[in-house]
């Protein structure tokens, strides 16, 4: 669980515009294989179910995509069951949006327009899926805690280079604070319940 330098140009108001309508929440490859494989595997399997909690409650839109799951098994079930209506895209390319079947699903309608990226790994499918949504006009943010590589000093020099890319690197908490905006959205008090029992 890595960030980037203190000097990276993200910064918390780079998203505070974060609108439900548009945006799509997308866990990368969390299936237990992998999750064992990455540095702090089971915290960063915590964040992500803070992730998909708090999307959930806000009511927006949640896919999972699982890395050859015939052979490598698939998404942990806990954050699964967080989700259980939620879309799964297999695949065997490490950007999701290299497979042109599945981008079209996610992109063809034109209404994502902001792509949330948890999950695993950092330098490989993470990285190459931010990439590939930014070259398709989406705005991107990484969840700075809900994502790992087995090498962290990869992951950390990944998310620096992404964000001198325009990928936004943010802690998932500051984002879902952005998209509720103030106290009055009807989930402010079941997302504090969510910080809370995440703490």
């Amino acid at each position: 669980m890595t960030t980037p330098s203190s000097d990276s140009p993200n910064s918390a108001a780079a998203t505070t515009d974060a609108a439900l309508a548009d945006t799509l929440l997308m866990c990368v490859d969390m299936q237990p294989v992998f999750v064992r494989a990455v540095a702090e595997g089971t915290s960063i399997q915590k964040r992500c179910a803070f992730a998909l909690a708090a999307a959930r409650g806000l009511g927006m839109p949640i896919i999972f995509t699982e890395q050859v799951p015939d052979k490598l098994g698939a998404t942990d079930p806990a954050l699964r069951a967080l989700a259980p209506d939620a879309p799964v895209y297999p695949k065997r390319t490490f950007s999701v949006l290299a497979d042109a079947a599945t981008r079209d699903a996610i992109l063809a309608d034109g209404k994502v327009q902001h792509l949330l990226l948890c999950g695993i790994e950092t330098s490989v499918c993470v990285y190459q899926t931010a990439l590939a949504a930014r070259e398709h006009g989406l705005e991107v943010t990484i969840l700075s805690d809900a994502v790992s590589a087995r090498r962290p000093d990869d992951a950390r020099a990944c998310l620096e280079a992404l964000a001198r890319a325009g990928v936004h690197v943010l802690p998932s908490e500051t984002i879902f604070y952005a998209v509720l905006h103030d106290v009055k959205h009807p989930f402010f008090k079941a997302y504090t319940q969510l910080v809370k029992a995440a703490s």
